[in-house]
């Protein structure tokens, strides 16, 4: 997904005044994750003594290994704003699902949302998923600094080899 495309659904998310999908989004882009270890993440993965921090690590569901991440100024303030509002409270999980007999949403849900987001800035949903979020901000990283290792270790790669296949170059 381009940055002109990711401000267009974070205007929008922004505007709608919805918190949770705005929360989802941004942590999505800056973390990296699958949408598997995305949905799952709890908000003590986060917020630490009510702040929001700034280096994440979780293990990925996937490969069984650490993964770390740094959360941006915007995407701390959408959290901190989404953990703090009322639908939160008493909350074990950042992205919570409505349904009492699953505690977060699922990566369906997840789809359904990341589908809504692209067609409501007039992209073509067939072409954007949630692995879409994930890709994102590597391929941004890998354009800015051509370092593929760096991009390697960010996504969690065991091989240099899945992230050239991965980032299409």
């Amino acid at each position: 997904m381009l940055p002109k495309q990711v401000w267009a659904i974070r205007a929008r998310l922004e505007l709608a005044d919805n918190l949770r999908d705005l929360a989802l989004f941004n942590v999505a882009i800056d973390s990296k994750l699958r949408g598997c270890d995305l949905v799952k993440l709890a908000v003590s993965d986060l917020v630490k003594d009510g702040r929001v921090c700034e280096r994440v690590s979780v293990i990925q569901t996937k490969t069984k290994r650490p993964v770390q991440f740094e959360l941006a100024d915007n995407t701390r303030d959408t959290v901190l704003a989404w953990v703090q509002s009322p639908k939160m409270l008493g909350c074990r999980f950042m992205f919570p699902s409505r349904f009492h007999d699953r505690p977060h949403i699922s990566t369906r849900q997840y789809g359904h949302i990341v589908r809504d987001g692209v067609t409501a800035i007039g992209l073509e949903p067939s072409g954007y998923g949630t692995h879409s979020l994930r890709r994102t901000k590597a391929a941004e990283i890998y354009r800015q600094s051509g370092n593929l290792r760096a991009v390697q270790l960010l996504l969690g790669h065991t091989k240099v080899d899945s992230t050239v296949r991965y980032l299409g170059v």
